[in-house]
């Protein structure tokens, strides 16, 4: 177990990872199992974090994939109209995905299918006032239980944390980016 936790009698505290980790260690000592030291972590908070995410979406007549929606539409900014494919591109979703989310959306009220203004053949989705004050409701009540969900940690450890995270996600993110091209330039050959 490496330096972490500690309890107040300096007693190191192992986490469900940590047993894992005993657990590989014991039965194949040769391999390296510090990625899931991180990975696996990374998964556990997700796993951990997900009913307590979703129950708050409930709470709002919500799924997450809903709330995705509408809080991409509120952050876009003012008239919070997007259209399908730009909602879809930055969800990372199919735009079949998103027809079934829009429709339980606009039938809920909280956005609208217009037709846009510039072109004639093309729709936007726009919040409507019940969807604007849904999602900014829902938005508070989630950072807020994000907020308690690290309270484990001080804001200069939170910061780090970031930090790392950030430089980890872009370090994947660019490392993909490339494989996407190089496979890409390949099968254009």
């Amino acid at each position: 177990m490496t330096a972490g936790a500690r309890t107040r009698e300096g007693a190191a505290v192992g986490d469900h990872v940590d047993r894992l980790r005993g657990q590989w260690a014991r039965e194949l000592p040769d391999l390296d199992t510090e990625p899931m030291g991180i990975l696996g972590r990374a998964s556990r908070l997700t796993n951990l974090f997900r009913p307590g995410m979703e129950a708050t979406f409930a709470k709002f007549g919500l799924d997450r994939g809903e709330f995705d929606v509408i809080a991409t539409l509120r952050r876009s900014g003012p008239p919070y109209r997007l259209t399908p494919t730009q909602i879809y591109t930055s969800l990372m979703i199919s735009s079949g995905g998103l027809t079934h989310r829009l429709d339980r959306l606009e039938k809920a009220g909280l956005v609208q299918r217009e037709k846009s203004q510039e072109d004639g053949r093309s729709m936007l989705v726009a919040l409507t006032e019940a969807g604007i004050s849904r999602v900014e409701e829902a938005c508070r009540a989630h950072v807020a239980n994000e907020s308690a969900f690290l309270q484990a940690l001080n804001a200069k450890e939170r910061g780090a944390l970031a930090d790392l995270l950030r430089k980890l996600l872009v370090g994947i993110e660019n490392d993909t980016q490339g494989q996407v091209l190089a496979t890409k330039s390949r099968t254009d050959r």
